[in-house]
């Protein structure tokens, strides 16, 4: 049975810490299943299409190339379950497993038919550093039905938050930083927003 990793990011932008997440899932999955997503949780500065774009720019840019890492936009919803239903369409006989990161742990039990979705799928959890998280903030999702892991990787402490508020550019990668100059993306928005002051 094929195994794939489905992982939807809000990020917003992409960032070095998501492209070292994609590599190491491209090496424990046959295939890696990745969109950008609007997280019904979140507001978002950037429009999906530019978070998708940003995303195949990442991929593009791991070294070496992987070739089972694949950007599925029709994947994308804010409901995960309706995600998982298109992925079951696309691949018949397939185990999935959902990526999520460890801020979303307490976020998980209010998704929109959460017991139906942990019987569809696998959790793995990806540490974040600013999420600390221990075996038993796992249990109440065990307790619902979950198979869930922790995965074995540390992710470089940067985040999109660092980027969009303090203009932290070592979260990026260049090709992500160039498209994002090209295409006025964060910037545009401060300069406005200076604008509207005067």
């Amino acid at each position: 049975m094929v195994k794939i990793a489905l992982f939807g990011t809000s990020a917003d932008p992409p960032t070095i810490g998501h492209q070292k997440i994609l590599g190491w899932l491209s090496q424990q999955f046959d295939e890696v299943a990745v969109w950008a997503s609007d997280n019904p949780f979140k507001s978002h500065q950037t429009p999906l299409e530019h978070r998708e774009r940003m995303l195949r720019l990442l991929i593009e840019d791991i070294s070496p190339r992987r070739h089972n890492i694949a950007v599925h936009p029709e994947l994308s919803s804010p409901r995960t379950l309706t995600t998982v239903e298109r992925a079951r369409s696309l691949w018949q006989n397939a185990d999935f497993t959902l990526v999520i990161g460890s801020d979303l742990v307490s976020q998980l039990p209010r998704w929109y038919c959460v017991d139906e979705l942990l019987q569809q799928v696998k959790l793995l959890v990806v540490p974040r550093s600013s999420y600390t998280l221990e075996e038993g903030d796992l249990e109440p999702l065990k307790q619902m039905g979950a198979q869930v892991a922790i995965a074995d990787l540390t992710a470089p402490a940067v985040s999109s938050t660092a980027y969009r508020e303090r203009g932290e550019t070592e979260a990026l990668t260049p090709p992500v930083e160039a498209y994002i100059h090209q295409e006025h993306l964060y910037v545009c928005k401060d300069a406005l927003r200076s604008n509207l002051k005067h």
